[in-house]
Order: C-alpha cells, then sequence, then structure tokens
C-alpha cells in the first residue's frame, strides 16, 4: 500500500468519525458506559479534533511531504504501541503516526480506552485488506522492533525494563501551564476555562496551574470559568470537588471558588480535578523558566499557546516534544 492509498483511507477515517453511522454511535455510547469521564461532549470533542486536525488531506499531504515518506519509504518494522486512557482516543496520534509511517503496529490499548480506537482500526481494516496487515491488536507486545509507550511515572519504569534495550518512546507523566498578565480579555479568559475544564482536566494539555502578577484580581477569571458551572452537576466530578473542599478547610488553606473550580495558591504545577493551581510573579517580571521543564507540554497564554487551543493539537504538536514520525523514519 503506497503513501497516498494510506492518506485516502485517512481522509475516509476523518468523514467516518464526523459520520452518524450507528455502528460509529454505539462504539461511543460504549466508551461512555465503559468510563464515566468520557462523557459524549468530550468524546464528540475529541472526535472532532481528530477530524479536524489530523485526518485533513492537504494537513496529511504536507506533513508526509516534510518527512520525505514517499520518497524513500523505509522496510516495515513491528512497533508495539501501549496507549494511555486517560481522555478519549489519547493514543490516536501514535496510531496515525504508526499507520502513514508505513509500520505495522501491535496495539495494546488502555482498558479506559478501548471501544474508540479498536471501532476506528476495525473501519479502517475493513476498509482495506492491506491495512489490515498493519494492524493488530494484543495482550502482550513480545516481539516487536520498536516500541511507543505512554503511562504515569510509575509504569514508565516498568516500560524501561522491559523495552529500554529496543528503539523506544517512553512518554511519562506531564501537565500544561497558563501564563497571565492581567490584560486578558473576557473571551480570551473564557477560552482559558477551555484549557482548563474540558475532559475534566485529565489531559496532559489541560491547564492545571497559572502563573499571575501580584495583585492578579481573580474575580474576572472566576466570573469567566463559570461558562463550565454545569460539571459541577455530573456526580464524579462533585465528588472531587467536594473532596478537595474538605481537604482545604480542614487543613485551613486560603482558597476561593466559583461553585465548580477551585483556585489554591500552589508551587505544583499538578492540580488534582476541580483544582487549579496558581502562583505570583512580580509585576515587569516573568513566571519562571519553563522552556525545559520535564513535566510540561505545554504553556498558554504569553508567548504560548493562544488560550483555548491547548486541546487543539496538530499533526506536529508532538507529545513530550520528541518527534514521533522521526523516531519512526529512522527505525
Amino acid at each position: 500500500m503506497n503513501l497516498k492509498q494510506r492518506i485516502d483511507l485517512l481522509v475516509d477515517l476523518g468523514e467516518y468519525c464526523l459520520s452518524s453511522d450507528p455502528a460509529w454511535e454505539t462504539a461511543q455510547n460504549r466508551a461512555h458506559a465503559e468510563n464515566g469521564w468520557f462523557t459524549p461532549e468530550f468524546i464528540g470533542l475529541a472526535v472532532r479534533s481528530i477530524a479536524g486536525q489530523l485526518l485533513q488531506r492537504d494537513k496529511l499531504e504536507e506533513w508526509a511531504e516534510k518527512y520525505n515518506l514517499e520518497g524513500s519509504p523505509p522496510p516495515p518494522k513491528t512497533v508495539g504501541l501501549i496507549m494511555a486512557g486517560n481522555i478519549p482516543l489519547v493514543g490516536f496520534h501514535d496510531f496515525l503516526s504508526i499507520f502513514i509511517s508505513g509500520h505495522r503496529q501491535r496495539i495494546k490499548p488502555s482498558s479506559r480506552d478501548e471501544a474508540l480506537i479498536r471501532h476506528l482500526a476495525g473501519y479502517l481494516t475493513a476498509s482495506s485488506g492491506e491495512a489490515a496487515s498493519l494492524i493488530e491488536f494484543a495482550d502482550r507486545l513480545n516481539g516487536c522492533d520498536a516500541y511507543i509507550a505512554t503511562g504515569s511515572n510509575n509504569s514508565a519504569r516498568y516500560f524501561d525494563y522491559y523495552f529500554g534495550k529496543y528503539p523506544h518512546i517512553i512518554r511519562r507523566n506531564r501537565t500544561s501551564v497558563a501564563i497571565l498578565n492581567g490584560g486578558e480579555t473576557t473571551g480570551e479568559l473564557e477560552s482559558l476555562a477551555d484549557d482548563v475544564y474540558q475532559y475534566f482536566g485529565l489531559g496532559c494539555r489541560n491547564v492545571t496551574k497559572l502563573f499571575v502578577p501580584e495583585n492578579y484580581d481573580f474575580m474576572p477569571l472566576l466570573e469567566a470559568f463559570k461558562k463550565y458551572d454545569y460539571l459541577a452537576d455530573y456526580a464524579k466530578y462533585k465528588h472531587n470537588y467536594d473532596y478537595q473542599l474538605t481537604l482545604l478547610i480542614l487543613n485551613k488553606k486560603y482558597y476561593m471558588t466559583n461553585g465548580s473550580v477551585l483556585l489554591s495558591d500552589n508551587p505544583s504545577a499538578y492540580s488534582p480535578i476541580s483544582v487549579l493551581n496558581y502562583e505570583y510573579y512580580r509585576p515587569g517580571g516573568t513566571a519562571p523558566a519553563l522552556a525545559d521543564n520535564p513535566e510540561i507540554q505545554c504553556v498558554v497564554g504569553q508567548g504560548g499557546i493562544p488560550f483555548g487551543q491547548a486541546q487543539q493539537p496538530g499533526l506536529t504538536d508532538y507529545a513530550d516534544g520528541v518527534d514521533t514520525l522521526q523516531f519512526l523514519r529512522g527505525l
């Protein structure tokens, strides 16, 4: 199967993602039933992002041309792919990268996110017998030529132990932050709310901490964030909110809230579900250097990704800054 055929299949897959095909709708309903954090709203958000940002013909062709995929295709290797399951279809970019590179992939999906990726892979393999020879699912990933694995810091230690002697990409915990200057418009703050609340804050591209100037007025931000007040009616999210609020009160910690998020003065880049940490920097100064921080996936706001775009990654927005397609081209 040549590059054009692979791109044709991927473009067709993007159109299918946006369809109302009964089998696809059933798969999405099953994903929600199997994982309560995968609400129909956020499944739809992930699917639309994939279809719009990753599966458009012009974007795929430009991406492939950058790496000269058609000019000198490498002999196909078998790549073991271990997917995370924190947000819907979080491992799709790796799946896409392996497929367009022409390699075979052996996939171990997360138990928290099986229905969606299995269904989309099944659609591809049903569309093409040659595609079927490139994609398989397995509980054990023995005998692969290379590995791409995403998980927690703890699981990464196991990945290092088992896969370290093979070509590999191993990803660990990461999160994202936002830098504010105090002059943001209401529209920008409402867009920032998307970066904070979408997927309940469970993605590595979700903003979990703010850097703000001293004497920053939080009231406009809390007001703008009310666009997601309805999440407080969702039982799983509300349970986390109530638990974190109780901890702050018992520990006599200062906090602010609008009823759906808790703002906490905390130096950690990571925050629990329903909590958004913040840290001050001096007026006229800058937030701490973040470019080389291995815990930061992306920076939103001043000098970074525009507000509201954190959860809209493109084809070249590689996780952890590691060029997945270059890695695959070099096998």
